[in-house]
């Protein structure tokens, strides 16, 4: 079914910025057989007129492949006549299922490729055992950084996620908590222990009415002021 998606977010003025930021965007969806067109594009290709940045075009096969290809601009020095130059990055994925002692382990490949500059190009692995419906351990690695993230999630009665994940780059925990409340409601907790942030969400997704996202982050190492984030987003099929 073809579809069509907008977006759009608030965040309220703080002490790190004395206006407050809109942003939003829109993205669309075609069915051609087997396969999936999508383009979507940010508030940054409408604003300040017409222009190519945060346009994205992609070729999906569901749970085979993604290819992609991504516009931004790139900043540049202050000029007496302002130029606008662009990055654009080329990314693919691709999704296989197999088994380890009979249980399923999900693998992505991803490869991002600037082509203006094939040197910044980043290749991610990530994994996915799964035991059960109730647990399942994840790893993430972007090849050549020493990084390797690692996750449990585990569900409890079908209402309550547990996950804590471990980043043995930084030698640092991660956690997060979430339940469903009110049917499709979701409240999630998370705590960040190398930057000390604490974050609370609330979010509701329905193909009827659309999604929406109320969130706030708390630094407890400076007790700045919370920084509040709202989005919402409609689908339309067409």
């Amino acid at each position: 079914m073809n579809a069509i998606s907008v977006k759009a977010g608030y965040e309220p003025a703080n002490k790190e910025s004395n206006n407050g930021r809109v942003s939003g965007g829109a993205s669309v969806t075609f069915n051609a057989g087997d396969f999936k067109l999508r383009a979507s594009m940010t508030d940054a290709t409408v604003v300040n007129a017409s222009s190519l940045n945060g346009l994205a075009l992609a070729i999906e096969k569901p749970d085979s492949f993604i290819l992609g290809y991504k516009v931004s601009e790139k900043e540049s020095k202050p000029q007496k006549v302002p130029l606008i130059s662009y990055s654009f990055d080329f990314s693919f994925q691709f999704m296989n299922s197999i088994k380890v002692m009979e249980k399923p382990l999900n693998l992505k490949y991803t490869h991002n490729k600037p082509l203006h500059n094939i040197g910044d190009s980043k290749t991610i692995l990530d994994g996915t055992l799964v035991f059960n419906s109730a647990n399942n351990v994840s790893a993430n690695h972007e090849l050549g950084s020493g990084d390797c993230k690692l996750k449990y999630s585990y569900v409890h009665g079908g209402l309550t996620t547990l996950e804590p994940s471990y980043d043995t780059k930084n030698k640092s925990w991660d956690l997060a908590v979430s339940r469903k409340v009110y049917g499709d409601h979701v409240c999630k907790a998370t705590y960040q222990m190398k930057s000390n942030v604490l974050g609370l969400e609330w979010s509701s997704t329905s193909k009827l009415d659309g999604s929406f996202k109320v969130s706030a982050s708390l630094s407890l190492a400076d007790k700045t002021l919370p920084k509040l984030a709202a989005e919402s987003s409609l689908n339309f099929d067409i």
